[in-house]
């Protein structure tokens, strides 16, 4: 695969620490949630940043199929990801669920439901949650 783009941001702190991209762009105070364990200070959590980057992602790719298909997306066109978080059935870590629903407001819903199935297919998000991309994890230095 060709890499278009490509960036990086650290964590320091973990889940009660701070996130920051490589430009600076991102800047993040990070919270544990009180589901777990958190005092539930004001702040983001890995859980949310992923179902913005999902949700805006899936949007782009709903954007392409409507485009494939030669036709135009709702100007009100929403798509919300959830992100659900808890312990593995085999007692070894965690684990996510993630779900998107896309709302296509005015749209025939055949066409609607065609061009979500189809960003479904685009979007790198759902590609990588559906094959279980491998990830490589290293250590620095």
């Amino acid at each position: 695969m060709a890499i278009l783009y490509r960036t990086q941001a650290t964590a320091v702190g973990g889940r009660a620490g701070n996130a920051k991209s490589d430009d600076g762009v991102l800047d993040v105070t990070l919270t544990v949630p009180k589901e777990l364990g958190g005092d539930g200070a004001r702040g983001t959590n890995p859980e949310q940043l992923f179902a913005a980057g999902y949700s805006a992602c899936f949007t782009g790719a709903l954007g392409a199929a409507a485009r494939n298909a030669k036709v135009k997306l709702p100007a009100d066109t929403t798509v919300t990801a959830k992100v659900g978080i808890g312990p593995r059935d085999d007692g070894t870590g965690f684990g996510i669920e993630v779900s998107i629903e896309a709302s296509l407001p005015g749209m025939e819903r055949e066409l609607a439901e065609k061009l979500v199935a189809d960003a479904h297919i685009i979007c790198p998000y759902s590609h990588a949650m559906r094959t279980a991309t491998e990830v490589s994890a290293t250590l620095a230095g």
